[in-house]
């Protein structure tokens, strides 16, 4: 049986009853980085009598295979990642779809996803979103995209490495409107936890200040980009809220947005009762 272990995001204590019962029973452990997979089992205070093999990026191809062996001749293997679910842009995919192909049984341990832990904390629409992962590396790939997601109405979740940010941030002001309402969360569960929100154009300039980045900086084609001299710290996940929907339009077009106490920038979803209108 293959085993999809969710591991905390942040803090050891954030682990499962039933994490740390199959982190003391496992007999095989497939992990994204290994010497992470005993420090969470070292926080946990447990003992790992398990086999730990690397499975990451650059050998998830070819360990695949191998790991695929072992599950047929009836060995259970427990797969982990760095942080989160795996298979969430996170090593994980090949090895659950070779194992479903093959017949075998594939389980999950549910548990800690920056993508939910971003949406519930952000304040924006919950009902429809999209997870985008990380963003294309290439300038025309990365416009192509965002022009795409521009008018998507649902909510939009990114990760996104520190570095990039400011640039990020500002190409998406570019493409989905300076006024566009985000969220950026630094560190989640983590101590220095952070949780920024607002427009994003104001996102990219504060980042831009933390960073050292030129917030002015796009993706357009040719444009030479301007070297980082520093990132905001910490893993990050990026909320951004979706195109307006039709009744965020339709209370616009009544003139109801100030009534209802609605800002602006706040959407409402589809099939959400709005409380009745105040005489006036």
């Amino acid at each position: 049986m293959l085993i999809l272990a969710a591991v905390p995001i942040g803090r050891a204590e954030d682990a499962s009853a039933r994490l740390a019962a199959e982190l003391a029973r496992a007999t095989l452990i497939a992990a994204e980085d290994t010497r992470r997979v005993r420090w969470l089992a070292s926080s946990l205070n447990i003992e790992l009598k398990a086999r730990v093999v690397s499975y990451y990026d650059a050998v998830e191809a070819r360990r695949t295979a191998e790991l695929l062996g072992e599950l047929q001749a009836g060995q259970d293997i427990l797969l982990v990642t760095d942080a989160g679910t795996p298979g969430i842009s996170d090593p994980g995919y090949r090895l659950v779809t070779a194992a479903a192909a093959a017949g075998l049984r594939v389980t999950a341990l549910p548990g800690p996803s920056a993508v939910t832990t971003a949406l519930a904390v952000s304040g924006l629409p919950t009902d429809r979103f999209s997870f985008e992962g990380f963003p294309p590396r290439g300038p025309g790939q990365r416009a192509r995209r965002f022009a795409e997601l521009a008018e998507d109405r649902r909510t939009q979740v990114f990760f996104e490495s520190g570095r990039r940010l400011a640039v990020t941030l500002a190409e998406l002001a570019a493409s989905h409107g300076a006024d566009r309402p985000a969220v950026v969360c630094r560190e989640l569960t983590k101590t220095h936890e952070e949780i920024k929100r607002g427009p994003l154009a104001q996102l990219a300039a504060w980042a831009a200040e933390v960073s050292g980045a030129d917030p002015r900086e796009t993706a357009r084609k040719g444009a030479a980009r301007k070297k980082v001299s520093g990132a905001v710290r910490g893993e990050i996940t990026l909320v951004v809220a979706g195109a307006a929907r039709a009744s965020r339009r339709l209370a616009r077009d009544r003139g109801d947005a100030g009534v209802l106490g609605l800002p602006g920038d706040l959407d409402v979803p589809t099939g959400h009762v709005l409380p009745p209108l105040p005489s006036r």
